[in-house]
Formats: structure tokens, C-alpha cells, sequence
């Protein structure tokens, strides 16, 4: 029997016992492997960590609280009474700009819409741009007004605007905090004026704060502004956040202080890439908080850094897919993969791909197929995992697919082993 007829004897075969199987065919199969938790703050997916080599630092610090941490694996790198329930004055306002920017990244507000002012909002009094009932600014105008000068009556405005009124979006902001975990926060309004009730932790304002900078980034264009007008250059902005002015690479976040709470500082800066968080709570005076801030943003930046191992959407292999011989799956990683490492160490990694069973065509593009699981080469310690991906749509093949490729196997003189079942 010549080779031609064997190899159609052969096409024939594979239709009638697969029913449309692969050519070349290496199928996807998941790997069994147990499951490695990476110790995180916040409930953000897929977080990589590796051992650090941690000297506690010490601090001679004048606030009562304080943490420290790299936000895009979550870890704590420094900690003290994180979990004291204090008043947060105006920081109380990351939750409602990370509730104000969900809405934007989903579509349901703009930064064009206007926002106007009710009777209510225009008596909030304390940090204000003095809103005049009836006024309207844009959402964007809004934005400036509470990330620069922490404005209450632009801040009440919005959460009506959104929530219908103060009252719906406080019991909004309560929800997400327990969605994050937020275990010692109880928000009584949306402004952050003391009121009986009304309180959080450095540790769940750490949680907070990373969610909104790493879901939201685009917030940090607002709040890394020194000075800006509204009104067409009638009033004037300055950022309360002194390291915006004075601090390297600082790009965020909040500031808040009462009478009663004293000074707290959320603030976040980025340099070559890497960004950590500091939060200080009820310090004596607003020069002591930044100057605290500053002490623990130095530690981290002096050893620590991000080593970046896979980008966003980098294709890891080609795969070809059951119930399909016309395309090629391009298997990618959905997401970013970082490690935290000692400053001027390098870690190097191996990684185990895990397929879910019964992976077989039509697959829409961005449709996750399984996991990657990210080793310490060295230490063999599992640092996380993240989702791989199929970047592209893959189509089931039909008949006529089939009788193509046929007429291609027999023109080109395929060889028979590439006809694997």
C-alpha cells in the first residue's frame, strides 16, 4: 500500500473515531497540584510574594499607628497597632473615591457628567471649595476638588449624585470595606468628620488604599497634583499632602486630620517602577505625619524592590486546540507577575502550566483555560500563581475544514506521524 493511501486511510480513520479531533494535536490536559496561598492584606487575585530577607527596623515614632506595605503583592513590611481602631478623619475619603472611580471604570459616570450641588452639600463645612447650592462641576473638577484639597461639600455632592443620597452611599462604602476584609472599619459618613461610630485601622486603610491604586490607577492623576485651579482659574488648589511637593516619586494619597483624630496620612510613591504605601495615624502635628511617612517610604525604597518577571498578556506557548485544526492558540499570562525581592538580589523562577480538563473549541479570545504557577528556582518555594489565557479567538472547525487539510496532507506530502490522534 503506497504512502498516499495510507495517509488517506488514516485522515479517514481520525474523522470517524474523534469526530473532528486536532492535526498535531498535543492535547490540554490539567496538571493535579495543590494550591499555594500567598499571605496577602487585600483580596486582590493572583498576588506574587518571595521571602525577603526582613530586619525589623525600629522607629522612634510620635503617632500611634503605622504600616507599611508593597502593594501589588500586599505584603507588610512594616507594622505597629495597624489593627488599633482610630478615627481616620478625610482619609475616610480613599473609600469614596474608590467607589466614585468604580463607577467610572464601568461606565455608569464620566468625567464630562456634571455634578450638582444640593442645599445639603453645600453646608458641609470644614475642608471645602465652598460649593454653592445649585452649582455643577464636572466629575473630573469633583476629582480635583477632594483628592487636592479634600473638599466635604464636593465629596457629598458626588455621593448623592451616585447613591441618591449620603446615607446610601455610606451603607455602599460599609459594604466594600467588608468585601476587602476591612475587619475594624465602621464609616458613618462619606467626608470623614468625626461622628460617634465612625472609625478604621492603618491596616484596613492600607487594604483600601491598595485596591483603589492597583484597580484605579487613574486616580493618582488627580491626586498626584501640586497645584491646579477650577472655576476657569478663578480658585486656587493646593495639595494637603506635602510630599507631592517634597518627596521623590510621590504620587498619592490622602491626607485627614480633626481635632480629634490629629493628623493621618495615607501616601504612596513610585520610583523605577516600584511603589510602596505608608500610613501613619493620629500624629501630633501634620510635619510629624509627613516626616513619618517619609521615614518608612525611605526603608522601603533603600531595600526593597519589584522584579518584574512577566508582563501583562506575554504569550507562554502555542497550543493546538481539540475541535479545531485551522488556528493556533496563543497562550498568555492574564495579568501582570511581579516578585518583591531584596534590593540587589535577583530571583529566578520556574514555572508549572496546569490546563483545565476538557478544553476543546469554540473559545472566545481572553477566555481562561487554567493556571501558572511561579517558583523560587532556588528555593523551590511556591512565591503564587496567576491565569493563562487564550489571547485569541479559536473557532471549532467544521467539514469543510477538514477536507482541506485532506487535500493539503496529500499535495505537500505530509508525513504520517503528523496525523496524531
Amino acid at each position: 500500500m503506497n504512502k498516499s493511501i495510507k495517509r488517506l486511510l488514516a485522515f479517514i480513520l481520525v474523522i470517524i473515531i474523534t469526530s473532528s479531533q486536532v492535526f498535531g494535536a498535543s492535547y490540554i490536559y490539567k496538571v493535579d497540584k495543590e494550591s499555594s496561598s500567598v499571605e496577602k492584606i487585600a483580596p486582590i487575585e493572583s498576588s506574587i510574594s518571595t521571602s525577603l530577607t526582613l530586619s525589623p527596623p525600629e522607629f522612634n515614632f510620635q503617632s500611634v499607628s503605622q504600616i507599611l506595605i508593597e502593594p501589588t503583592t500586599g505584603t507588610v513590611l512594616y507594622a505597629n497597632n495597624e489593627n488599633e481602631r482610630l478615627l481616620p478623619a478625610s482619609v475616610t475619603k480613599i473609600m469614596s473615591l474608590l467607589l466614585i472611580m468604580e463607577q467610572i471604570d464601568s461606565g455608569k459616570l464620566a468625567y464630562t457628567d456634571k455634578i450638582k450641588c444640593s442645599e445639603n452639600a453645600s453646608k458641609m463645612g470644614g475642608s471645602q471649595i465652598w460649593f454653592k447650592e445649585g452649582e455643577e462641576l464636572t466629575v473630573e473638577d469633583c476629582l480635583k476638588a477632594i483628592c487636592v484639597v479634600s473638599a466635604n461639600d464636593v465629596t457629598v455632592a458626588m455621593a448623592e449624585h451616585i447613591a441618591g443620597s449620603q446615607e446610601n452611599f455610606v451603607k455602599m462604602m460599609n459594604e466594600k470595606a467588608k468585601e476587602l476584609g476591612m475587619e475594624n472599619t465602621c464609616f458613618k459618613n462619606a467626608h470623614g468628620i468625626d461622628e460617634e461610630g465612625h472609625y478604621t485601622t492603618a491596616k484596613d486603610i492600607s487594604i483600601m488604599s491598595r485596591e483603589l491604586i492597583i484597580k484605579h490607577p487613574d486616580i493618582l492623576k488627580f491626586t498626584s497634583i501640586w497645584m491646579d485651579t477650577l472655576r476657569d482659574g478663578t480658585f486656587g488648589l493646593t495639595n494637603t499632602n506635602k510630599l507631592i511637593r517634597f518627596y521623590e516619586g510621590a504620587n498619592g494619597l490622602k491626607t485627614g486630620s480633626t481635632s480629634q483624630a490629629l493628623f493621618n496620612l495615607a501616601s504612596t510613591a513610585t520610583r523605577d517602577g516600584t511603589t510602596f504605601l505608608a500610613v501613619v495615624m493620629k500624629a501630633p502635628s501634620s510635619a510629624i505625619r509627613a516626616e513619618e511617612s517619609t521615614q518608612l517610604l525611605n526603608y522601603a525604597f533603600s531595600n526593597f524592590e519589584i522584579q518584574n518577571v512577566y508582563e501583562k498578556n506575554a504569550v507562554i506557548e502555542d497550543k493546538i486546540i481539540d475541535k479545531c485544526i485551522t488556528d493556533t492558540a496563543q497562550i498568555a499570562i492574564q495579568e501582570n507577575v511581579t516578585v518583591l525581592k531584596n534590593k540587589g538580589s535577583k530571583v529566578e523562577t520556574e514555572e508549572i502550566v496546569s490546563y483545565n480538563d476538557n478544553i476543546k473549541a469554540p473559545i472566545e479570545a481572553n477566555t481562561v483555560v487554567g493556571t501558572i504557577q511561579i517558583i523560587d528556582k532556588t528555593t523551590k518555594e511556591v512565591l503564587g500563581e496567576k491565569n493563562i489565557i487564550v489571547l485569541n479567538d479559536i473557532k471549532k472547525s467544521g467539514f469543510l475544514d477538514y477536507m482541506k487539510k485532506l487535500f493539503k496532507v496529500l499535495l505537500f506530502n505530509i508525513d504520517d506521524n503528523e496525523l496524531i490522534v
